[in-house]
């Protein structure tokens, strides 16, 4: 099940604040995060549906439009992302050891995560194999 879920929010078509800019769906987010942490390990990577979630669980974000584009523009403290990811990689991985995965799969699953957020990782601590 690691990366197939997909969670979608409804009903807030007609609204033009964009999906992390309404107070509601925010404290949803909020809330559903700490009641269910694996978000990491279950989210899909392939769209910005997880980065949405997340955005809305930041405590600052900046959103702006931009003339003649369809989308905002978005800006927020990368240190604020690292803060929220840290907490859920321990989920994440007593998920991938429950799933009995190997360590390999779990480095690149966090990896993974890291490349989906735009974040560095140091791939020069990874062990070689033998």
């Amino acid at each position: 099940m690691m990366g197939r879920f997909v969670f979608c929010i409804d009903g807030y078509d007609d609204d033009s604040r964009e999906i992390h800019a309404i107070p509601e769906i925010r404290r949803f987010h909020a809330t559903f995060h700490d009641a269910w942490p694996y978000w990491l390990y279950f989210c899909e990577l392939d769209t910005d549906v997880l980065r949405n979630m997340v955005l809305c669980c930041l405590p600052s974000i900046t959103s702006m439009q931009v003339d003649g584009q369809d989308e905002v523009a978005i800006t927020y403290d990368p240190l604020e992302i690292l803060d929220f990811l840290k907490r859920d990689f321990m989920p994440m991985k007593l998920m991938c050891e429950r799933a009995e995965m190997f360590e390999e799969r779990i480095y690149d699953r966090t990896k993974a995560v890291f490349g989906y957020f735009n974040l560095p990782f140091d791939a020069g601590t990874r062990r070689s194999k033998v």
